[in-house]
């Protein structure tokens, strides 16, 4: 009996590029093909397989191409993985583009645990531009910050916040008592396209439009500062503020706190990536693109983290970033979470 004929790799990278981007306009586009031609290359691959692998016009997955979806990106990665004469045995890099104050508040304090958990990795860090999702064309990973509404890759929720204005204590003195949310009318606001008033107005039901005036900043750290220097008020998200929070340099006005309309997703492009089992996951974050991080295995290294993933609702991670990406959203403190209790394979 012959051996199963393997399908045309145009073919398979045309079948990921589509279930990815569930556009045959945009798959035409990336492959630098025609639309006709994406169509006829998934025609050729379902006959060849004799299986339907996609099931309705929004080129969702049967089970079936669910199931061959994961096996295809596992072969393409592995071709990918060519050995470099050049590359240093054993050591493995990873590029991460991410939000400024995400950075600074979040990712900076987990950093030596990472490294100590895995010294075979070197991370390098880009700076990207929250919700204009300007990013280094070469990073493996992305952290945005916006709606969670990516057409151009898979993504999960990994940090989702609340926000509440803060103000220096100084301020808080001179322009206090805060009782009510009416007693911020008339005090100098802190604008950012990145945080919006209109989110805690709606909340306290003040019927109050969004500021116009005033100083306008394009980073929340930057928003903290100018609010720590006593400009004003700002509206701050609790875990990018607790920097200033702890230092005493920036106070909460008020004990509510009200959730953000936006929140961090961890990014990444399907082709990149290995297709392992993960999951990652989080209680109001939204759905997690493609099963959230079912693609993330960097490099065949695996990890198990039972401390830091049940916090999300999972038992089992791929990838030495997911390990990062957990702790980010860790309620404990960076050098608590679990690493590496099984090694990596």
């Amino acid at each position: 009996m012959a051996a199963p004929r393997i399908p045309p790799i145009q073919c398979l990278l045309t079948f990921e590029a589509l279930a990815r981007l569930r556009s045959v306009t945009q798959t035409a586009d990336e492959l630098c093909v025609t639309p006709s031609a994406v169509s006829h290359r998934i025609r050729q691959l379902e006959e060849q397989l004799g299986v339907k692998l996609f099931g309705r016009a929004d080129f969702s997955l049967t089970t079936e191409g669910s199931e061959y979806l994961a096996q295809v990106r596992e072969g393409l990665a592995a071709l990918q993985r060519f050995p470099s004469r050049h590359a240093t045995p054993g050591r493995r890099k990873l590029r991460l583009a991410v939000t400024p104050t995400f950075a600074r508040s979040i990712l900076m304090p987990r950093l030596k645990h990472f490294s100590e958990a895995y010294p075979e990795i070197d991370l390098t860090l880009q700076v990207s531009i929250p919700l204009l999702d300007v990013v280094a064309e070469d990073a493996d990973l992305t952290i945005r910050f916006g709606t969670g509404r990516y057409q151009d890759v898979e993504f999960a929720c990994i940090l989702k916040d609340e926000v509440t204005p803060l103000a220096s204590p100084a301020f808080a003195r001179e322009h206090g008592p805060f009782e009510r949310p009416e007693d911020l009318e008339g005090l100098p606001l802190l604008r950012s396209p990145l945080e919006p008033w209109r989110t805690w107005f709606a909340a306290h039901d003040l019927d109050w439009p969004e500021p116009v005036e005033g100083s306008q900043f394009n980073d929340i750290g930057l928003m903290c500062d100018g609010a720590a220097a006593g400009m004003g008020v700002a509206l701050v998200r609790l875990k990018l503020g607790a920097p200033w929070l702890e230092n005493g340099t920036l106070v909460r006005l008020y004990p509510r706190s009200v959730p953000s309309p936006h929140a961090h997703y961890l990014c990444w492009r399907g082709a990149r990536w290995n297709a392992g089992n993960a999951r990652l996951s989080q209680p109001g974050c939204g759905r997690p693109s493609a099963d959230g991080l079912r693609a993330a295995q960097h490099h065949s290294i695996r990890m198990r983290l039972p401390t830091t993933a049940a916090f999300l609702g999972s038992t089992s991670v791929s990838t030495p970033f997911s390990y990062l990406a957990l702790a980010c959203v860790s309620s404990t403190s960076p050098g608590s979470a679990s690493v590496r209790e099984t090694a990596p394979k």
